[in-house]
């Protein structure tokens, strides 16, 4: 009962939380990405597919960029939003 009490009182849970569902944010925003160009421009013949830097464009947009978007998207969120959290009990001497 008492480390119940303590875990809902510790700001570490409410950081590691909102942490967490930024982390499931960009993993759905990745999957939404790379489904839409996946599908979106390579569900047709490949015979008219159309081309960047010698890539299908669907798995361009889809795989490449999608990941510089990615990696540009967690930086971004590590530095903005992601705090450091000591992991020492508070109290303890």
């Amino acid at each position: 009962m008492q480390e119940e009490n303590t875990a809902k009182s510790d700001p570490r849970y409410k950081t590691a939380n909102r942490e967490a569902l930024i982390g499931v944010g960009l993993v759905v925003f990745n999957f939404i990405w790379w489904f839409a160009f996946a599908y979106g421009l390579g569900g047709k013949d490949p015979s008219e597919y159309t081309y960047v830097f010698g890539l299908p464009a669907w798995f361009f947009y889809s795989c490449v960029l999608g990941f510089v978007v990615m990696a540009v998207l967690v930086i971004i969120a590590v530095k903005k939003w992601f705090v450091e959290v000591p992991f020492d009990e508070e109290g303890e001497e």
